[in-house]
């Protein structure tokens, strides 16, 4: 996973101070009152389309982070590309409908139903009868039973990374006929729908050998509207065909190109016409969105000279045409290129005419990590400090109110607005109050005014770090209209969520020269006495906070490539909000590719931005992300994928009565308890849902910014002529990819 790139459920999710009877608990939904759950606070946005009036044929160019280095969405190195071709390719018992919930897929499964709980629970699939692999096998028992027996985790020859629900099957058998499939579990699983989406052929899954290596770079053997036709790593892209065996609707394309295009060089992909879908940043969105304006010169100035003056121009002029010769001859190369740069940007703006932004939001939140592990942190008053000193709703304002989207903090760790298991917990911590977070630091130790030790500190710094404050002035700078490419991985690759820039209203505070070190003994700054008993400064709540003679100090990292530019800027607004309660943030920088591996992962972070995407089903999911971290054999601590340490033994238990629960409504109030004690714990604290921007161009239908809902991929393709409309787009018309009538 990347810093900022989530994917489908391919994708892996992982002693309080404060007593039981201390925590605030929001009182859960009763019989009678309204769902908690809501609506989604944005729907898909793929331009909806009547098959009928969609052309046959055409190639559908779609912009990818990566090609995937595994085809198998059970392998650990899965990527989210693995899991679009998986969705396109295989069977897959239960999708995810536009509510984030799961729903039977009546292509592949005719019904499914807990037919026995006593003595055991035992679910009955009844299969599609047209329902065939691409070789013209029927899907049935054995491919079942195969993907059991290779992901139960019973057999560690194969190299698995999820075994979740599986390892809670006793038996898979053939039921009364060759359309039915009997699982019986050895242990009552509430999840069962998760299973068997994507499901593998037995040739894949019946060996390890064919399981690890025989599909990593190809499927023989597919039961989707289309097949793996190529996987081209040296022009980077995977090509899937129509599938002729397809029982379904027929794919209306003959063709999906999946290109690897890194997120900074997707605006030219798309001036260019060598791609037609593209998950895009905040600033390639507002050139698309000002493509398509009108042109009667009286929009603003974009692109290379929009940051030029009339006196900028002026004095250009007068270098260039200056007595001095090589100052004059440098002028002239600078504004040579500068003309390419501007003739270039205005090609690609005429060409981007073509295309439009598709908007909505991810099923993925960004959240403020703390690391319990050690240090000051590693208290629960100070965390909760943390979060209470947070605006979660100025965060969400500042990243999606720009983009026109609803910009509502999200209430939950476990689930998204819609989704079944959805309420807004948050009330467990409590509102935003400097003033109950200023005094849950001084029940910690932590006093405004405390003596500092002075620490001797390299002339240098290291590379990559500032001081929060002038990190906050920094990105506040760059705060308008600046963006980020991906890489979701939720990271981005994948990072599509936050590439999102706000404007900010101000800058973070400065200590007028004293900094976090430079208190002297007694608490006052260096020069500043009073006689006792007089009034505080004006700014004395916001006085550094100290204890045992060290400065409350947090070490913030940060991704620093493409696709960060959301956080830094996200991280510069927290970092203000923590300075008003007393405590410093240093902002280290690091790089994209090591940041979770050698930072987020290894728990070298105090605080940290990433994000998690929320499934439907939260109880299997989520539980490795947020279940207490314990010893391991050798001595090390097993962490799962709970990168903040934090955990309590009474929401593991809430997870293992959840996903042991079978009553719809009792297993909701269940993972809504287990939210309220992850507030409680302050380990994380979810932001805002992440947003989706999509580059579509205009004649493609049934594709764009899909929310929450799995693509339907049969039922994406161009437009006929007679559908488009006068605003059709000329550069579809003429592109081979837009098949005609």
């Amino acid at each position: 996973m990347c810093h900022d790139g989530i994917g489908p459920r391919a994708v892996l999710r992982s002693v309080a101070f404060l007593t039981a009877g201390m925590l605030t608990v929001p009182a859960l939904a009763g019989c009678g009152s309204e769902d908690p759950a809501g609506k989604p606070l944005a729907g898909a946005d793929v331009a909806d389309a009547d098959r009928s009036d969609i052309a046959d044929g055409g190639t559908l160019r779609w912009a990818v982070d990566t090609v995937p280095d595994t085809l198998n969405t059970f392998q650990a190195d899965a990527d989210t590309t693995t899991a679009r071709i998986a969705e396109a390719v295989l069977p897959s018992m239960y999708r995810t409908d536009g509510r984030g919930r799961a729903v039977r897929n009546p292509d592949y499964l005719a019904s499914a139903e807990v037919v026995d709980t006593e003595p055991k629970q035992v679910v009955v699939y009844k299969l599609a009868q047209q329902a065939v692999w691409s070789d013209g096998r029927e899907i049935g028992a054995a491919d079942f039973a195969a993907q059991w027996r290779a992901l139960s985790g019973k057999d560690t020859a194969y190299w698995t990374a999820r075994n979740a629900g599986y390892d809670r099957i006793e038996k898979v058998e053939r039921g009364k006929n060759d359309l039915e499939v009997k699982v019986t579990f050895s242990r009552p699983y509430a999840d069962w729908k998760s299973l068997f989406s994507p499901l593998y052929p037995k040739e894949v899954m019946g060996s390890p050998d064919s399981f690890n290596d025989g599909a990593r770079k190809r499927l023989k053997v597919t039961a989707g509207p289309f097949t793996v036709d190529t996987v081209d790593t040296e022009e980077d892209e995977v090509v899937l065909a129509r599938n002729p065996r397809w029982w379904g609707s027929p794919a209306k394309l003959q063709k999906i190109v999946l290109r690897a295009v890194p997120h900074d060089k997707r605006v030219s992909a798309l001036s260019d016409g060598t791609i037609d879908l593209a998950e895009i940043d905040p600033e390639a969105a507002g050139r698309i969105t000002a493509a398509a304006l009108p042109q009667d010169g009286n929009e603003p100035l974009m692109g290379p000279e929009a940051d030029r003056s009339a006196a900028d121009a002026l004095r250009s002029w007068a270098v260039a045409n200056g007595s001095d010769e090589d100052a004059a001859d440098e002028e002239i190369s600078a504004r040579k290129k500068l003309r390419k740069k501007a003739e270039k940007y205005a090609r690609q703006q005429k060409a981007l005419g073509g295309f439009e932004v598709r908007r909505s939001l991810e099923p993925a939140y960004t959240q403020l990590a703390l690391n319990g592990a050690e240090g000051p942190l590693s208290d629960e008053r100070v965390r909760r400090a943390v979060a209470r000193a947070l605006d979660r709703e100025e965060i969400a304002k500042a990243v999606l109110k720009p983009l026109g989207l609803p910009a509502e903090p999200v209430g939950s760790h476990l689930a998204l607005s819609g989704q079944a298991a959805y309420a807004d917990s948050s009330g467990a911590l409590g509102t935003p109050d400097a003033k109950e977070a200023r005094a849950l630091l001084s029940d910690a130790g932590w006093v405004p005014g405390g003596p500092v030790k002075e620490e001797k500190k390299d002339a240098k710094k290291d590379e990559g770090e500032e001081a929060a404050g002038s990190e906050a002035d920094t990105e506040d700078e760059g705060a308008s209209g600046d963006s980020e490419g991906s890489g979701d991985g939720e990271g981005g690759g994948g990072d599509d969520g936050t590439y999102i820039v706000g404007e900010d209203d101000g800058k973070a505070p400065q200590d007028s020269g004293t900094g976090t070190g430079r208190l002297k003994k007694g608490g006052a700054p260096a020069g500043a006495y009073a006689p006792q008993g007089t009034a505080a400064p004006a700014r004395a709540d916001t006085a550094p906070v100290a204890k045992d003679g060290k400065a409350l100090v947090l070490r913030f990292v940060l991704p620093s490539g493409p696709g960060s530019k959301t956080l830094q800027t996200v991280a510069g607004r927290i970092a203000t909000m923590l300075e008003r309660i007393g405590i410093r943030t240093d902002i280290s920088k690091v790089d994209n590719d090591s940041y979770f591996k050698d930072h987020i992962a290894s728990g070298d972070f105090d605080l940290a931005l990433y994000s998690w995407p929320a499934t439907a089903f939260p109880a299997t999911d989520a539980r490795p992300v947020y279940s207490k971290p314990v010893p391991a054999a050798d001595g090390s601590l097993n962490v799962e994928q709970n990168w903040t340490r934090v955990g309590t033994d009474q929401v593991d238990q809430l997870f293992d009565q959840a996903v042991a629960t079978l009553d719809d409504s009792e297993r909701r109030d269940l993972i809504r308890k287990a939210d309220s004690r992850i507030w409680a714990a302050a380990g994380s604290i979810p932001l805002y849902q992440r947003p989706q921007l999509v580059a579509a161009r205009e004649t493609l239908a049934n594709a764009g910014a899909f929310g929450f809902a799995t693509p339907v991929y049969e039922d994406m393709g161009f437009l006929k002529k007679s559908a488009q409309g006068p605003q059709g787009s000329p550069g579809a018309k003429d592109d081979a990819s837009a098949s005609a009538d």
